[in-house]
């Protein structure tokens, strides 16, 4: 899945690609997608016309700021957008086409169909799901360490499953989850209440280091991740922990262990994460 890196690259690919680019009008091949209005036939009517002025993030959304709409863009799995011209011809798994008033167009496809999109009035945005249920991700001014700290402390929950959920943490998703413990030389299963003052502080500057790395570098290519030109992310060069099962710890040398937790994988190295 994209975590926060790939969105926020995708971000800035599409950014440079439709920014001031007028809706002429939206074909939705897959109507499951969209979410809200649940009137797909209003979604498209509602987009036509729209000028897109900007594209922001959340956590793992993408935001479209229209004239007078917000459309909001989740990936999912596999999820991804690409710019094409309206004379070639689309792919099996294009769902939704934005067809722009220049005669190029907007794809989304998506292998699984699991990705899905909101389309709110201006303003009305944040105050309703999925980005009212979102607390603020690792970039936010609102991720403070007393903020941080308060939350781990009311659960029990093991600190790698804290760190999936999007409530108390937005854009972390399993791979950065665990680059930031090892980084930060604590265990997964470790119970967030149990974390020292210490902890808490470098497992916060150990996650911000690695997402702003992982943006920098263009996100993670696992599987199938592309952004928006079709460019794969290289971050998966700098990985110290993901899918590096049985092969050295580049720090200790000690072969690199898979768990499952909270039926998630969990790749750790014993030694450095005690």
């Amino acid at each position: 899945m994209p975590e926060l890196p790939e969105v926020e690259t995708v971000k800035n690919t599409l950014k440079r690609l439709v920014m001031g680019k007028t809706i002429e009008y939206v074909s939705v091949l897959w109507p499951n997608i969209v979410k809200q209005p649940d009137d797909v036939e209003q979604f498209k009517l509602i987009l036509q016309g729209q000028t897109i002025h900007d594209i922001t993030r959340k956590g793992k959304f993408l935001l479209f700021q229209l004239d007078d709409y917000v459309l909001v863009s989740h990936l999912r799995m596999e999820g991804k957008y690409s710019v094409h011209q309206k004379t070639e011809p689309l792919t099996k798994h294009t769902h939704v086409i934005f067809s722009f008033s220049d005669d190029t167009e907007l794809h989304y496809n998506d292998v699984r169909k699991f990705g899905t999109m909101h389309v709110f009035l201006k303003g009305e945005e944040f105050d309703q799901k999925p980005l009212n249920q979102l607390g603020p991700d690792p970039f936010d001014e609102r991720f403070t360490f007393d903020y941080f700290y308060n939350k781990l402390k009311k659960t029990d929950r093991v600190i790698k499953s804290v760190l999936l959920d999007q409530t108390i943490v937005a854009g972390l998703g399993n791979i950065y989850v665990d680059e930031t413990l090892f980084k930060a030389g604590v265990h997964p299963l470790k119970k967030a209440s149990k974390l020292s003052k210490k902890e808490v502080s470098t497992i916060q500057i150990a996650s911000i280091a690695t997402l702003k790395e992982a943006v920098a570098q263009g996100g993670t290519t696992i599987r199938s991740y592309v952004n928006g030109q079709g460019e794969m992310g290289m971050f998966q060069q700098e990985l110290f922990v993901y899918g590096q099962e049985n092969r050295a710890c580049k720090k200790c040398g000690k072969p690199i262990v898979k768990m499952k937790i909270g039926g998630r994988g969990t790749h750790l190295c014993m030694s450095c994460q005690k």
